[in-house]
């Protein structure tokens, strides 16, 4: 009996390690070595446990410790940055991190090698500007660019935005104290409901507003769709606000002639490729989604940290006074022009410097069309490349102390390849100049007109699905 017993427990003590071990490894079995069997070299790196792979670890450091950057420095100090290249397991995927200015560069001009992948390319949409390839890519980008980037577009833009960014102004002072992302995202989605599609503030963009917030939670989400997931809720927001688009754009389609709405939509609908075809409705519906995401976001969230970054260093927002107020006199109440906004030089370095410390995309993807060959490593086909930008802007290698607001830093341009705050390539944000220039637009209404005080100066930070203090830059704003 007693050795009966013995028996058991030493086996169970040597299959216990033994399990252990190959848990531990699996997922650098399962991936990894069929790769090494092919007389492949892959970076190194750690891939994690089945299904998971190393998600635990990355939400350790960036929702549980709340140190982001801890992550990327722990596989420096364990593996070395030369190249630049940890291979690993996130978000449900085999993924390559690419953390250099050199090796982002690689990734993000070799449009032959790699193509655009989200997480949850289903949230945005195949058909959209970010998922298509080739022609298509380039005949909708072309008319995005002309519609919301270039010079004409935005003189356009600059008007249109500013009653409600007046008028959310106004309505924050009576109010006293308010939560700065929360506010900015109604203000920021009223001017894009407007401009997208010719929507008026009113229950349907109410509504609209609450389906984007769902959707965009669940962006950087684990790609699991069953009910309780924020994927899954994203999902089912989308599935809704494509609803509401649809109907709009069948109202269009059967009221065919009616007086031209001159928004994006209408752009969409009118689009055609090089042999005269019109995009689809599933393409001009997946294309409004995918710019409501992008703009949506990065916009809120960039006027959320202006708030921030100038109560905090009070010098930055007497220059910008010193350059805005002489402006606010010669108008006389009236609207600032883009020609204005784009002459205020210190106001331009400012929003740079936002943009750079809010790390809003923190990183982006890519996924390999084949085998790729990177300075002796191999990137294998089918792998998703994750480009950590976030390390290139808080990189002291890329930028002197770099977690410092020091917008004078852009007196001189910064280092090749270490800003890559809207990505980079032919991909490259095509919304990157109405961003910034929304940002600038408040910023001048906002310095001329306010004064405002951070109510939790030391709140804490949380960094997913986007950086952002705990909460959220609660103020108390008075007029000046």
């Amino acid at each position: 009996m007693d050795m009966t017993l013995g028996f058991w427990v030493a086996l169970v003590m040597a299959i216990v390690p033994l399990a252990g071990w190959l848990l531990w490894w699996w997922n650098d079995f399962w991936y990894a070595l069929p790769v090494r069997l092919r007389r492949l070299k892959l970076p190194p790196g750690y891939m994690g446990i089945p299904f998971l792979g190393e998600m635990l670890a990355f939400l350790w450091y960036f929702k549980v410790l709340r140190r982001p950057d801890d992550y990327i420095n722990s596989k420096r100090r364990k593996y070395g940055d030369e190249v630049g290249l940890y291979r690993t397991h996130l978000f449900g995927s085999p993924a390559i991190i690419a953390c250099t200015p050199s090796a982002n560069k690689f990734v993000l001009q070799t449009e032959s090698s790699f193509f655009l992948e989200w997480p949850s390319v289903e949230l945005v949409g195949k058909t959209s500007l970010v998922a298509v390839q080739g022609a298509s890519h380039t005949t909708v980008r072309s008319f995005v660019v002309r519609a919301i980037n270039q010079p004409d577009a935005l003189r356009t833009i600059a008007l249109m935005v500013q009653p409600r960014l007046i008028a959310a102004l106004k309505l924050w002072k009576q109010n006293g104290r308010i939560r700065v992302y929360k506010e900015a995202k109604k203000v920021t989605f009223a001017n894009i409901g407007r401009y997208f599609a010719s929507f008026e503030p009113g229950p349907v963009l109410d509504t609209l507003d609450e389906l984007f917030k769902g959707l965009t939670e669940g962006i950087r989400a684990y790609p699991l769709n069953f009910p309780g997931t924020a994927y899954y809720r994203a999902l089912q927001c989308r599935k809704k606000a494509v609803a509401i688009f649809r109907e709009e754009l069948e109202r269009r389609r059967k009221f065919d002639g009616s007086k031209a709405k001159n928004d994006l939509m209408e752009g969409l609908m009118q689009t055609k490729d090089d042999e005269g075809k019109e995009l689809s409705d599933i393409e001009v519906l997946d294309n409004i989604v995918s710019l409501v995401v992008g703009g949506y976001t990065s916009t809120s969230l960039a006027i959320m940290w202006a708030f921030y970054y100038l109560a905090m260093y009070p010098d930055v927002l007497e220059k910008l006074r010193e350059e805005h107020l002489p402006i606010a006199k010669k108008l006389n109440g009236d609207f600032i022009t883009y020609a204005e906004i784009s002459s205020c030089k210190y106001t331009s370095k400012v929003v740079e410097e936002i943009i750079r410390l809010a790390n809003i995309a923190a990183f982006i993807f890519r996924t390999a069309k084949t085998d790729i060959e990177y300075k002796g490593y191999t990137i294998p086909k089918g792998w998703k490349v994750v480009c950590w930008l976030r390390y290139l802007h808080t990189n002291p290698e890329n930028f002197e102390d770099p977690m410092s607001f020091n917008p004078d830093r852009w007196n001189e341009p910064p280092k090749p390849g270490s800003y890559l705050v809207f990505g980079g390539g032919s991909r490259i944000c095509a919304g990157n100049m109405l961003a910034r220039l929304q940002v600038a637009i408040l910023i001048h209404h906002l310095v001329v007109g306010y004064r405002w005080e951070l109510v939790n100066p030391n709140a804490g930070m949380s960094y997913l699905p986007h950086p952002k203090p705990a909460d959220e830059v609660e103020v108390d704003i008075r007029e000046i």
